[in-house]
């Protein structure tokens, strides 16, 4: 007897050869030409519900087999212990080598958040990217990606060591996708609240901010509070740090800072700010935080806690410091 709903019907009266025909045609349909579960059910007659199950039948069966080539070493006992522990939608953990300098662990750790984003995209997702180096290096480990909108989520805070604007970011994935890019020209820290609140009139501002409610996934980085591990820190005035410091602050999700228990904190800094909201962020079904250090911990928590993170991409040292509750 055939299991109920293999077949996209719920029917157990299927003939098997029929069945096969339907996962062959629906997996060639998504695993090779990029369609749309939606595309696939309207072809087939049936939901995009019993397409995901046709396909979820078509793997278990060994009609589909799937292999990745995966480029760094793994540690898949630590994902599946940061999911549980966090209620994470996913999970990766990079096992870098220790003599690996910082740059190349922050290039392996965006090839690895690289590989799981692709397997994650389809053609009915609409991808957000804020400035971030670990975004940066995601992208740029990148060699396709499904016909998928970008829509660019801050401003550019510019570093010595990192040249590539949000913008720029948005239009290299665009170029592998094939979508439509919203992007625009701002810095992440505006010089003060007046000129914060002129940027955002900008009609390329305002047309991807009307798009963030379309966001299926974004990938972002995480920062500590602290100078050392966030780039926004900086930007701020001691006015500004002092005042965040005494909110509680721990650290910052694309320039939403936070408190412990992932709070959202306001104030004369963010107003300066050029980038997403908290309600932004919670609204968008996946949002994957990509980071690394052990440093980051405390602010990777709270994020998780507050529903800024629904998955993450990390090094080793981080998911053991995330699982001890450092």
């Amino acid at each position: 007897m055939i299991d109920s709903g293999a077949d996209g019907h719920g029917t157990a009266r299927a003939n098997p050869s029929a069945v096969r025909a339907r996962q062959i045609r629906a997996a060639r349909r998504f695993y090779l030409e990029d369609a749309s579960k939606v595309e696939i059910g309207r072809e087939l007659g049936i939901s995009r519900f019993q397409v995901a199950r046709l396909l979820q039948s078509a793997r278990a069966t060994g009609v589909v087999r799937i292999h990745i080539d995966e480029v760094h070493a793994t540690r898949d006992d630590l994902a599946r212990d940061l999911t549980r522990a966090f209620n994470l939608q996913m999970a990766a953990v990079l096992d870098a080598a220790p003599v690996d300098t910082v740059e190349q662990r922050r290039a392996s750790l965006g090839a690895l958040a690289a590989q799981q984003l692709h397997s994650m995209l389809s053609p009915d997702d609409v991808l957000g990217l804020p400035w971030s180096r670990s975004v940066s290096a995601t992208v740029a480990a990148l060699s396709s990606l499904p016909p998928v909108d970008v829509v660019q989520l801050s401003g550019a805070r510019w570093e010595p060591d990192h040249s590539s604007a949000p913008a720029d970011v948005v239009r290299d994935a665009t170029a592998l996708s094939g979508g439509r890019p919203y992007r625009f020209h701002a810095p992440f820290v505006a010089s003060d609240a007046t000129a914060a609140a002129s940027l955002r009139r900008d009609p390329a501002f305002l047309a991807a901010q009307e798009r963030v409610p379309a966001i299926t996934v974004a990938v972002v980085g995480v920062g500590a509070f602290d100078p050392e591990f966030s780039t926004l820190y900086t930007a701020a005035t001691s006015a500004e740090i002092a005042e965040l410091r005494a909110a509680g602050a721990v650290g910052e999700v694309s320039g939403v800072f936070i408190d412990v228990d992932g709070y959202p904190l306001s104030g004369s800094f963010a107003r300066r700010l050029l980038t997403v909201s908290a309600d932004q962020l919670r609204g968008i079904p996946d949002v994957i935080g990509v980071c690394m250090g052990d440093e980051r911990a405390g602010a990777v928590a709270a994020a998780c806690r507050g529903g800024l993170l629904k998955s993450l991409v990390v090094d080793v040292p981080l998911a053991q410091a995330l699982l001890r509750g450092d």
